[in-house]
């Protein structure tokens, strides 16, 4: 069966931006049964999932609306606009913080006065007493609080992005890296981060130290750049960054052989964690 003709069938659906796809989307997801499908209202802003990314973390098919296009909609319209794609809907799942329609008028008690089938509110979600939010997330990353961003995505955070030529200086003077153009996505805090970082479509991540910043100790132009632990690989098109925890803030060293020194620390710090987590 087709993926469109799924979404077609689809007799429950989970609306929301769901950038992230976080612990608070899956309790949304939990309740989609055998027919459910993912219903993402794209404001184009997503930038922790975004754009398709999203599929990654769910097994359930996504349909997506584009915000602009949906944005004038009253109630009655945003619910006639549902039915037309989702002929056999029966149930409507959102958050407790969800609105819609123009200007954000409308919320889930509109969708309960109007519709003839279920309403399920999913109410807030907390993990360690932090509620989970898209927004507090991005703040996590922008403070370089890595671990705290994971556990609220509950999964690590990763970045996609084209493989791109470096300064040269890395594999001749320091540490051989790989350099990365990323698009679409937030970035973390500027510094030093312990990784796995997967090349193209390979199934396993390689151990890795990750830099986001400008490299203030030689030519100060930002970069994105990944040194791979277990060796090198013979790089082609994309990678992808999942980051473990921060390691230190991005630095300005006076000699070379010191910003060595301290990446070799850097290497040290990231196999004795990557290490913990393998038992």
């Amino acid at each position: 069966m087709s993926t469109a003709t799924t979404i077609k069938n689809s007799d429950t659906i989970a609306i929301g931006g769901f950038d992230g796809m976080h612990v608070g989307h899956q309790h949304l997801f939990r309740e989609l049964g055998d027919n459910g499908c993912v219903v993402v209202i794209d404001s184009g802003y997503a930038n922790i999932t975004p754009k398709r990314n999203r599929e990654k973390f769910t097994h359930y098919p996504i349909f997506y609306f584009t915000l602009e296009d949906i944005r004038h909609l009253d109630a009655a319209g945003f619910l006639e606009h549902l039915k037309e794609h989702f002929p056999k809907l029966k149930k409507i799942v959102v958050g407790y913080d969800f609105h819609f329609g123009k200007d954000r008028a409308y919320n889930y008690d509109d969708l309960k006065e109007m519709f003839e089938g279920e309403v399920l509110v999913i109410d807030e979600v907390k993990v360690n007493g932090e509620s989970v939010h898209s927004r507090t997330i991005r703040k996590k990353l922008s403070h370089g609080d890595i671990k705290t961003a994971n556990s609220l995505l509950g999964h690590n955070y990763s970045i996609h992005g084209e493989l791109i030529k470096g300064q040269g200086i890395g594999a001749k003077e320091l540490v051989a890296t790989i350099n990365l153009h990323v698009r679409d996505y937030i970035l973390p805090k500027e510094g030093v981060y312990v990784t796995l970082t997967r090349i193209d479509n390979e199934e396993h991540f390689h151990p890795s130290v990750s830099f986001i910043g400008h490299r203030m100790s030689t030519d100060g132009t930002f970069a994105v750049e990944t040194h791979l632990l277990d060796g090198q690989v013979q790089c082609s098109e994309n990678a992808t960054i999942s980051f473990v925890d921060f390691i230190r803030e991005n630095i300005k060293y006076d000699a070379l052989d010191e910003l060595k020194k301290q990446i070799n620390k850097d290497i040290n710090i990231a196999k004795r964690e990557l290490k913990m987590l393998e038992l």
